[in-house]
């Protein structure tokens, strides 16, 4: 006899790892919901192949507008839904974007967790819930990075994930709830938005490659990250809501690159000298640097059983190609500005 099937609700799945997840939830038979600012045209680009289309009886994705900012939409919404699973990916999460909107930042990122945690505590949801925390919430503290390790935020972002990911220890240690944070160090794909890093050198590699420009700006050469692959981390989080007892897990590679070195390896997949391309422009530093972030998956290898297959040289490679793929033959004569 088959298994009922599970309901889960994706906040933010018009992200990145929205899609993703979406995708993953999907082939597993889940019945999922996403919660989404705009459902506009546009605005629902990457999930556009999985939205359920009930005029034809043809499943998938279904959408619901609403904001992080509401609390009575997601008490309405969980409460006629009543998922299985919650997987809060929502949230402003560009980082640069954070100085310049700190108080929204912290009011959708941060507060908006505790709304969404609140809503399940107020009606009582028999709920599995997973936030996805950030490895920028430990800031300048040393690295490896472990789920023990102390945090020491350096931009609203941060500040406010840090209070995202209290609030989901509170729910589980004061009220009970099933709630856990994934820890996600970077992690990348042609689906990550145009304002990152690592999408931003990507669309450049392959725009000089094909003779669409001849540079890009970038800030801090030596910042060192952990870069790891989106459609992996998503089967790390889904992972995590799966066991009886609700643990919190780093998901990271283990290594550790620099921005200067994903542009050499995103410049030499085309046969290009990124020296020759890449512009350092100090507006792109931010005012709180965070020098280098490298996670110890450990725990995660060891009690999920999960463990990162895809590593940067290979992450740029994909993440070039699909660029290429979406630009269209060179022309010529054509001259570009610096991206």
């Amino acid at each position: 006899m088959s298994s009922p099937q599970r309901t889960a609700v994706i906040t933010g799945i018009t992200g990145q790892d929205g899609s993703y997840l979406a995708e993953l939830l999907l082939a597993k038979g889940y019945e999922v919901h996403g919660l989404a600012r705009r459902v506009s045209s546009g605005a629902t680009a990457r999930i556009d192949h999985l939205l359920a289309d009930p005029d034809e009886g043809l499943p998938g994705v279904v959408l619901h507008e609403g904001d992080l900012t509401d609390a009575s939409r997601l008490v309405s919404l969980l409460s006629t839904v009543a998922p299985d699973e919650i997987y809060h990916l929502g949230g402003q999460s560009d980082v640069a974007a954070s100085f310049a909107q700190p108080e929204s930042t912290g009011d959708s990122t941060g507060l908006g967790t505790i709304r969404l945690l609140e809503a399940v505590r107020m009606i009582d949801l028999d709920v599995r819930v997973l936030h996805a925390a950030s490895a920028q919430m430990f800031g300048s503290t040393p690295p490896p990075q472990h789920e023990d390790s102390p945090f020491h935020p350096r931009s609203p972002y941060a500040l406010a994930k840090v209070t995202a990911y209290w609030a989901t220890r509170s729910a589980r240690e004061i009220h009970g709830t099933h709630a856990v944070n994934a820890i996600l160090f970077n992690h990348e794909s042609p689906r990550r938005g145009e304002t990152f890093v690592t999408r931003r050198i990507a669309r450049a590699a392959a725009g000089v490659a094909l003779g669409r420009r001849r540079t890009v700006t970038l800030g801090n050469l030596d910042a060192v990250r952990d870069w790891g692959f989106a459609p992996e981390y998503v089967e790390g989080m889904w992972a995590m809501l799966q066991g009886d007892e609700p643990v919190d897990h780093v998901l990271a590679t283990g290594t550790a690159y620099t921005v200067e070195d994903f542009a050499r390896l995103c410049f030499a997949h085309v046969g290009l000298d990124w020296t020759r391309h890449v512009r350092f422009d100090e507006r792109r530093l931010r005012p709180g640097e965070v020098d280098t972030l490298v996670g110890d998956p450990s725990r995660a290898v060891r009690e999920l059983g999960w463990r990162p297959r895809t590593f940067v040289t290979e992450l740029a490679r994909i993440m070039v190609d699909a660029e290429l793929s979406t630009i269209e033959g060179p022309v010529s004569g054509l001259t570009s500005l610096a991206g």
